[in-house]
């Protein structure tokens, strides 16, 4: 882990360059430093995955409003000051992303960073061994 899913309506779609916006947000996630100045996030463990809304209703309806939800969970054990760092990457990241469609359109934008308490984790993929590091 560090997944970070966006659930996002499905107007944006045609404006917003999902994709473009995924890389942006683990490039930024890859940026974030401990307070030993180490990755927090490891390379092989980023993921960032976008989810369109195919049906829903924003705000009163009388606009073709826009939302994105952002929510990065991350694994115990990082610190505070960690986690908020790792909040204003991502919201620094989104913001500079949607700033164009913002001065066109209406979209809400909320950005949740959880700290998770898991119960059962098991990683059996052969990703992460790409870049372990010797």
């Amino acid at each position: 882990m560090p997944h970070l899913v966006l659930l996002y309506t499905g107007n944006l779609e045609p404006e917003a360059d999902i994709g473009g916006l995924c890389r942006k947000l683990a490039d930024a996630m890859l940026t974030v430093k401990d307070e030993r100045g180490a990755q927090v996030f490891p390379t092989g463990g980023t993921r960032v995955l976008a989810y369109p809304a195919a049906h829903f209703a924003v705000a009163d309806g009388a606009d073709d409003y826009g939302f994105c939800w952002f929510n990065l969970r991350m694994g115990r054990g990082r610190s505070e000051a960690v986690q908020q760092a790792a909040g204003q990457a991502l919201a620094a990241a989104a913001k500079a992303h949607f700033a164009p469609l913002l001065q066109q359109r209406h979209v809400g934008l909320t950005l949740q960073v959880d700290v998770g308490a898991e119960v059962f984790d098991a990683k059996f993929g052969n990703l992460h061994p790409l870049f372990a590091r010797p």
